[in-house]
């Protein structure tokens, strides 16, 4: 609408002959307004259509409207990244039982114990690894102090 405006205002719509050059060439109606709107503001153009040095107002709005396209685009993707980094910040919404038991669960020995989530979202497809970490003697004498052993889940 603003760049319709400038040329309205500066009678580039009804050219009439001998006038003075346009502030935005090729502008005859409002479509061509907006395609020149399009043109700057995911910079595609200025095949045709470009700011000429007749208006200071048209060189400001093509300023403002670069500033605030690179604002708008700064503000999309930084909510595309917020969006795909949540799901790394997942694990500090869990919360895990004080005590685990084990106990006879059909005819075998079952480690069990709660997993309780503090957002009210649900957790759709979970997976749960879970690791034995203890001191073990290698068959050499070696001493491992950190041998970890995968529990089946």
């Amino acid at each position: 609408m603003a760049w319709w405006l400038i040329a309205f205002a500066h009678g580039d719509l009804a050219p009439s002959e001998g006038t003075a050059e346009p502030c935005v060439t090729s502008i005859h109606s409002f479509s061509s307004a907006f395609l020149f709107s399009i043109e700057v503001q995911v910079t595609i153009g200025f095949g045709g259509r470009m700011v000429t040095e007749e208006c200071p107002l048209a060189i400001l709005i093509l300023i403002v409207q670069n500033i605030v396209g690179l604002m708008i685009n700064a503000i999309m993707l930084g909510c595309i990244f917020m969006k795909t980094a949540q799901a790394h910040r997942r694990a500090e919404t869990l919360i895990f039982s004080k005590h685990a038991v084990i106990a006879l669960r059909h005819g075998r020995l079952c480690f069990m114990l709660r997993v309780g989530d503090l957002r009210k979202s649900m957790i759709i497809s979970a997976t749960i690894h879970m690791q034995v970490v203890r001191k073990t003697t290698s068959p050499e004498g070696e001493v491992v102090p950190l041998h970890q052993v995968d529990i089946p889940m």
